[in-house]
């Protein structure tokens, strides 16, 4: 495979050194090192995108806007292959090669506030420097992919089917889903209601998908943007709160680690609004926290649906490993709402003390 995907690059594979890179779980990722160069070389996951050519399309035209209005910005792009394509397309499998950018890292969990701050700041600059661009021009690259109400409807429909056995072992979870279910109404309501407003979004906002530079861990660039796509902003502020704010993963079955770290919270606050405060509008800023219940709860319902369902899409490694795992999301949702009234003082304070920086600028 590697001698027939690099070939097309005008690589030799025998006199490359390959290497399997990153943590990401959907697409199969390598290091390629060439002669003084390095690459990434990625195999796309057909079963989770359908069509590839609309990710190689959506990353086209976004290149030729930034091109144009941001010619400084890095914008990570797919290398063309040597007949101009930007797949290679090899036994049905769909492999693309992207420039590995030097004295760069990625870190796969938040470890303290900046790295949130720089992260969030740089999913913000992204959205902002798209803020123009037709967003009519991308293509969904997975379908429904943030769609609560459908999410929902599957919740509903797994339920129904499912065994007496999984209800009892989830009843607790199903309960919770239940009583959460206003979640789910405030997002058709802000949807049928034109309050957010679709823009140009990366959608998978963990922190391992930013490009940092490697000696001061200040933010490049986002990376991974196989997700971009039109959406609301809901998606990659809640998937920052989601991701973020407890230093135990999705994967923790003991939820007393589970913690909401407040210092996180602000960071990704400060940082995602220094770049978009001017372009959400006074309505949509009424949302923000409301971001982290909506991408909270559509994930525990999508963990749950799959263990009713026989855990038919999330890969498992061991028995009730998804109903852990959406256990572990109800009980994030629980604490994330309880911090409310805190969330709520801190997004005053940080706005007060942007207020006051600008008056003594202009003073």
């Amino acid at each position: 495979m590697f001698q027939a995907v690099l070939g097309t690059y005008g690589l030799r594979a025998e006199k490359c050194k390959i290497e399997p890179f990153g943590s990401g779980l959907i697409n199969h990722t390598w290091k390629v090192c060439h002669e003084g160069s390095a690459y990434i070389l990625q195999e796309v996951n057909k079963a989770v995108f359908h069509h590839p050519q609309h990710i190689a399309q959506n990353i086209r035209a976004i290149k030729a806007y930034l091109d144009q209005t941001a010619a400084g910005y890095l914008f990570i792009a797919p290398i063309k292959a040597l007949n101009g394509d930007d797949f290679v397309v090899v036994n049905n499998h769909f492999y693309r090669i992207f420039p590995f950018v030097a004295h760069s890292c990625s870190v796969d969990f938040v470890q303290q506030p900046e790295q949130a701050y720089q992260a969030a700041k740089q999913f913000g600059q992204f959205t902002r420097m798209l803020r123009a661009f037709d967003v009519q021009k991308l293509k969904p690259t997975i379908e429904d992919f943030h769609n609560l109400p459908l999410r929902v409807v599957q919740f509903k429909k797994a339920l129904a089917k499912a065994g007496n056995e999984k209800i009892k072992e989830a009843k607790f979870a199903i309960e919770e889903i239940i009583r959460h279910d206003n979640i789910e109404a405030q997002y058709a309501q802000l949807v049928s209601s034109g309050a957010l407003y679709l823009r140009v979004v990366h959608h998978d906002t963990k922190i391992s998908n930013v490009l940092l530079q490697a000696e001061t861990g200040v933010g490049l660039c986002v990376i991974d943007l196989d997700t971009v796509m039109p959406g609301y902003f809901i998606s990659d502020v809640g998937d920052m709160m989601r991701t973020y704010l407890s230093a135990a993963n999705e994967e923790e079955s003991d939820l007393n680690k589970i913690v909401i770290r407040e210092d996180v919270f602000a960071a990704i606050y400060k940082g995602y609004m220094e770049e978009m405060d001017q372009v959400l509008t006074f309505t949509e800023k009424q949302f923000f926290i409301y971001s982290g219940k909506f991408m909270i709860y559509m994930q525990a319902v999508r963990f749950i649906s799959d263990f009713l369902n026989g855990d038919i899409y999330y890969k498992t490694n061991y028995p009730k490993h998804n109903l852990v795992r959406g256990l572990n999301q109800i009980d994030l949702l629980n604490k994330y709402t309880a911090k409310q009234s805190e969330f709520e003082e801190i997004i005053k304070k940080i706005n007060e003390n942007r207020v006051n920086e600008a008056k003594t600028i202009w003073s």
